[in-house]
């Protein structure tokens, strides 16, 4: 899979030339094994995307001293679901990459890390606490204050083992007892101050059943599990860059690892109107305050992909960001523009009318049909093109028809003249209206003279060109208006600390169109289609709403960036 000219120069940036370093100075004799590590609490998102292209194609720019592995660190069965392993996979798929061989997950390695636990605690470097989890919150001290030791940080070696045996057995309750690493209550890094490194859940595992009711920390079980695969770069968010020194410690004071992984950090995605947590996007689910984690207005992939975004825009936008160590928001707007630069060049055009006013032609003979060659793709001459039906009755867009236009405007008036595209001109000669005054109708004649592009001589100069479909060939289909989920950039800011993001949800995320009228090709577009319909944007064919011969129609994204003209419109 590539996205780019293999003759184009290789990117670059932080974190290939360190590896580049490495591998000069022959480190790991010659080998890049990279993990992508989700936790299985929620669906993947776009930041995720970014770490995916990121770890699979270093595995890719490498081949074939190179892998990336596939683990869910399936710690915490309180918060994971099945469903949530299987979209994270179809999710890594759909974007183009492979783990092959390597599906891992951290839960096949609980009685190695129980193990080491054990060590631990032998060597005098881990112990049983039995204060409340508020108490060892209350004495881990302040950034500028240290830490009070636990009344249990100098229990034996023995008393340590005992009881954290019976912990396993299943003798206590959750929250009586946890296992803390004994490292140092005065660093002035705060994740080195006796982290709790095993907890008491009686949980049920989506893998090991009831086996375990003592399961282990993130921040022990993630190294740990690293080097038993293998791991030479274990590349994070910026976010983990303070616990990289736990890392390292359980790294150096655990023997018996096959590896030795080091840690690197690069900022996470951040993107304008809309919010990067999965607790507050699973409240957007839970809620209902958006149809599923797969809404094309959601940050999600799976979403995304139902939009109709296509996972070569998904690569490329990562690619165009790049990596950096700094936090910084990416504007919504640069992804998308790689979707539109994909869509352009691959998407089939089609004719739809999403506001129709119908259009007779006085002068065109009735029951007469003719048919028009349309370009599938002008970016694509291999696309070919189709045939449209044309005849006397005609829908066009009610936003290509003004009585009374301001200056500049190019298309239909009363009087005024505008190209059909691939047919000839028309001039409106008649308004109808109903009885609230609203127009419902447009008779106009046409000049056959202008068929086909052609232009008279001495004839003046048509600005205008709109698309239309004939009304006894058009087909009706749903056709739903998705745009951004929040009204403000950084919904997260606006609330501040006691606000509420909710509130700044953008109320026209979504329309649904039911009048629609688009061109007969498209009664039977198959589910997961791109199109661009000409003048109005991008739309895809729901996967999952559409059925054989009733399309449903997701908007992808317009043709521009129509929102930023909007805000500054509206001063905002």
């Amino acid at each position: 899979m590539s996205d780019t000219d293999p003759s184009a120069p290789a990117p670059t940036d932080f974190i290939r030339d360190m590896i580049a370093a490495d591998l000069a100075a022959g480190r790991n004799d010659g080998w890049v094994i990279t993990r992508f590590p989700p936790e299985p609490n929620g669906y993947l998102h776009i930041g995720h995307a970014k770490s995916i292209c990121l770890n699979f194609g270093l595995a890719q720019e490498h081949t074939p001293k190179s892998r990336c592995h596939l683990r869910f660190d399936d710690t915490n069965p309180t918060k994971e679901e099945v469903e949530y392993v299987e979209s994270i996979q179809d999710d890594v798929r759909w974007l183009g990459f492979d783990w092959a061989d390597h599906l891992y997950f951290a839960s096949d390695y609980f009685e190695k890390l129980y193990s080491f636990a054990e060590q631990l605690i032998g060597k005098g470097l881990a112990y049983v606490d039995e204060q409340t989890v508020d108490e060892i919150r209350q004495n881990r001290g302040t950034l500028t204050a240290p830490g009070t030791n636990s009344p249990y940080r100098d229990r034996s070696v023995a008393e340590n083992l005992d009881i954290f045996r019976r912990m396993r057995a299943g003798e206590f309750k959750e929250g009586e007892r946890v296992l803390r690493a004994k490292i140092d209550m005065a660093s002035p890094n705060m994740n080195m101050r006796d982290p709790i490194i095993y907890r008491i859940l009686h949980a049920h595992h989506h893998r090991t059943g009831d086996a375990w009711c003592l399961y282990p920390m993130y921040d022990y079980a993630h190294p740990l599990s690293d080097a038993l695969e293998g791991i030479t770069h274990s590349l994070c968010t910026l976010e983990f860059e303070h616990h990289r020194p736990l890392y390292e410690w359980l790294i150096n004071n655990v023997d018996g690892l096959p590896g030795s992984p080091y840690q690197r950090e690069f900022a996470r995605l951040n993107l304008t109107y809309t919010v990067m947590s999965k607790r507050k996007l699973l409240r957007l689910v839970k809620e209902n305050l958006v149809n599923g984690w797969d809404d094309p207005r959601m940050p999600t992939i799976s979403g995304m992909r139902r939009r109709g975004y296509p996972p070569a825009a998904i690569r490329n936008f990562c690619k165009t960001i790049g990596l950096t160590k700094f936090k910084s928001t990416t504007e919504v707007a640069l992804l998308e523009y790689a979707v539109r630069e994909d869509l352009n060049k691959n998407a089939l055009r089609a004719f739809a009318v999403l506001k129709p006013i119908k259009v007779v032609i006085e002068n065109y003979p009735e029951g007469q049909v003719e048919y028009i060659d349309a370009v599938n793709n002008p970016e694509n001459p291999e696309a070919g093109t189709r045939q449209m039906p044309l005849s006397r009755e005609l829908y066009i867009d009610s936003d290509d028809f003004m009585e009374d236009p301001p200056k500049g405007y190019h298309r239909l008036v009363p009087g005024g003249e505008v190209r059909l595209k691939y047919a000839f001109c028309i001039i409106c000669k008649e308004v109808i209206k109903d009885e609230a005054g609203k127009v419902v109708e447009l008779r106009c004649t046409y000049d056959d003279a202008t068929r086909h592009g052609q232009k008279p001589e001495g004839r003046p100069k048509v600005k205008g060109i709109i698309h239309w479909v004939s009304a006894q060939h058009a087909i009706e289909a749903p056709v739903r208006l998705y745009d951004r989920l929040f009204s403000v950039e950084e919904p997260d800011v606006e609330a501040g600390d006691d606000g509420d993001f909710i509130s700044f949800m953008n109320p026209q995320s979504l329309e649904e169109l039911s009048g629609a009228k688009l061109e007969a090709s498209l009664a039977n577009a198959a589910p997961g289609t791109s199109y661009q319909f000409e003048r109005v944007g991008y739309f895809f064919t729901d996967p999952q709403d559409s059925k054989p011969g009733a399309p449903v129609f997701n908007r992808t994204v317009g043709l521009k960036d129509s929102w930023a003209k909007e805000v500054a419109k509206q001063g905002k």
